[in-house]
C-alpha cells in the first residue's frame, strides 16, 4: 500500500486523482493528507473523499508529519517546481500533472534536484494512454511506413473548451506559460514519443486576435457582467455544483474568480500559434493550435520513407461532426494502397487515456512495451518545445533547445 499526499485541490486533482484513489484504487493506494493555499478547497476535497486524512495549512508540515511515499502535484503550473523540488528534498517521489513546469530555469532546477536527491518524478501525459494514440504508436513502432521523415500536426480547441483557458488563471503567461506550455505539452510529448527523437530547434509565431481586447462589450467577470444576456461566452459559475463549490464558494479565501471575462485586457497568452521543429534524428514537424475553432479535435499526418499515416479525431456541437465522436486512421503505402484501421471510440475522459494512466500509476504493469509512463526527461523535452517557441515568438528567431534545457545525466536517445 503506497501513501500519497496531494498539493493543489482544484477540479483536476479531484476528478483525476483524489476520487479515483479513494474509490477505485483504495486497495493499493491511500491519501494521507492534502494541502492547498485555499483551505476551503482542501476541506471540500477531504469531504468528497470521505475524510480519513487531515488538511494541512503548510506543505512542509504536511510532508514532515504525514510522511507520504509520493506527493501528487496539481497546483497552478507556476508553482509546480517549488513543490516538486521540496517533496524530493524531503524524501518523496513525485507525480505531477502536465506541464512539469513553465520555463527553462524551473525545469533545470527540477532535473538537478532529481539527480541530487535520487528521487523520481513521473509526469502524467494521458495522451500516451489514449487507445487511439497508442494504436498510432504501434503502427509507427512496427515500421509500417518506414523511417519517419516529417509530421504535420493541427490541433483544434472549440469555443467551449478553448475559451475556458482565457477565463481562468491560464490566461496569464506568468501562471501557465501560455497554451504552448500548458496545453501543447501533451501534443509535443506525443510526437517526441512517436518519433523516439528529441527536439533540437524551434521557430514559432503566435497571435491573440480572437480573445483579449477584441471587444468593447466586456466586464471583469461573468457573474457581475452587464452583457450576460448577449454574450455567447457567458459562463454561469453557479449553475454547476462543482464550479460553485470549488470556486464561487471559495472566493472569500483568495479572491480568485473562475469566470473572468475572455475579452479582458489582462490576457497575454496567444489564441493561435504555429511552429516548426527540427528533431535529433532529422525529422521535421509543423504544428498549429487554434483555440477558437467551431469543433474540437486534431489532424495528424506522419510521412515516412515507405508511406504515410493520416489520423483524425473530432467532436463538437457544430459542423460536419455535430454530436459525433470521430476517430479516423488510414495508412497509405508505396503500392498505392489505402488501408483503413478501425479503432473503436473509447469512452471516459481524454478518450479513455485517464483511466489507463491511473492503472499504470497505481497498479503498475509487468511491462510497458510502448513506454507510456513518462519521466522527468520526457516532461522536460515536451516542455522544451514550448519554452523555445515562447522565446522564438519574443525574439523573432529560431531557438536551440540545448541553450535552454541542460541534461543533468546521460540518457540513451
Amino acid at each position: 500500500m503506497k501513501t500519497y499526499a496531494i498539493v493543489g485541490a482544484g477540479s483536476r486533482c479531484t476528478s483525476m486523482f483524489a476520487l479515483p484513489i479513494s474509490k477505485s484504487f483504495a486497495d493499493v493506494a491511500s491519501i494521507v493528507s492534502v494541502y492547498d493555499p485555499n483551505h476551503k478547497r482542501a476541506q471540500l476535497l477531504q469531504q468528497k473523499c470521505g475524510g480519513g486524512f487531515p488538511v494541512y495549512d503548510s506543505f512542509e508540515q504536511m510532508v514532515k508529519e504525514a510522511r507520504p511515499d509520493v506527493v501528487i502535484v496539481t497546483t497552478i503550473d507556476r508553482y509546480h517546481h517549488e513543490y516538486i523540488i521540496k517533496a524530493m528534498e524531503m524524501g518523496c517521489d513525485v507525480i505531477t500533472e502536465k506541464p512539469m513546469t513553465i520555463d527553462e530555469d524551473k525545469c533545470n532546477a527540477i532535473l538537478e534536484a532529481e539527480q541530487r536527491t535520487g528521487r523520481n518524478v513521473t509526469v502524467t501525459f494521458n495522451m500516451r494512454f489514449r487507445p487511439f494514440a497508442a494504436r498510432i504508436k504501434e503502427i509507427v513502432q512496427q515500421k509500417t511506413i518506414g523511417q519517419i521523415l516529417s509530421v504535420h500536426f493541427e490541433w483544434f480547441l472549440d469555443t467551449n473548451h478553448g475559451a475556458d483557458y482565457f477565463r481562468r488563471w491560464h490566461r496569464k503567461k506568468e501562471n501557465s506559460g501560455g497554451l504552448l506550455i500548458h496545453k501543447s505539452t501533451h501534443h509535443f510529448d506525443f510526437i517526441n514519443w512517436l518519433l523516439e527523437e528529441e527536439p533540437v530547434e524551434v521557430s514559432a509565431f503566435g497571435t491573440l486576435r480572437f480573445y483579449g481586447q477584441t471587444r468593447e462589450q466586456r466586464g471583469v467577470r461573468c457573474l457581475t457582467c452587464s452583457y450576460q444576456n448577449s454574450c455567447e461566452f457567458y459562463f454561469d459559475i453557479a449553475k454547476d455544483d462543482a464550479t460553485r463549490e470549488l470556486y464561487l464558494e471559495c472566493e472569500s479565501v483568495d479572491g480568485y474568480y473562475r469566470d473572468q471575462c475572455v475579452f479582458s485586457e489582462d490576457i497575454d497568452i496567444e489564441d493561435s500559434v504555429s511552429l516548426n521543429v527540427r528533431f535529433s534524428g532529422g525529422a521535421l514537424m509543423s504544428y498549429s493550435l487554434t483555440a477558437h475553432s467551431p469543433f474540437e479535435g486534431f489532424k495528424l499526418a506522419v510521412n515516412g520513407s515507405q508511406g504515410r499515416i493520416e489520423a483524425e479525431t473530432f467532436h463538437g456541437a457544430v459542423g460536419p461532426f455535430a454530436g459525433e465522436e470521430i476517430n479516423r486512421l488510414r495508412i497509405y503505402n508505396r503500392n498505392q494502397e489505402e488501408i483503413t484501421v478501425k479503432v473503436p471510440v473509447v469512452g471516459g475522459p481524454h478518450g479513455g487515456g485517464d483511466e489507463r494512466l491511473l492503472k499504470m500509476l497505481f497498479r503498475g504493469h509487468m511491462s510497458d512495451p510502448l513506454h507510456q509512463q513518462a519521466d522527468s526527461w520526457d516532461g522536460a523535452m515536451s516542455n522544451a518545445i514550448g519554452f523555445a517557441a515562447n522565446k522564438s515568438m519574443k525574439e523573432g528567431k529560431s531557438i536551440l533547445i540545448k541553450d535552454l534545457v541542460k541534461r543533468p545525466f546521460q540518457r540513451e536517445i
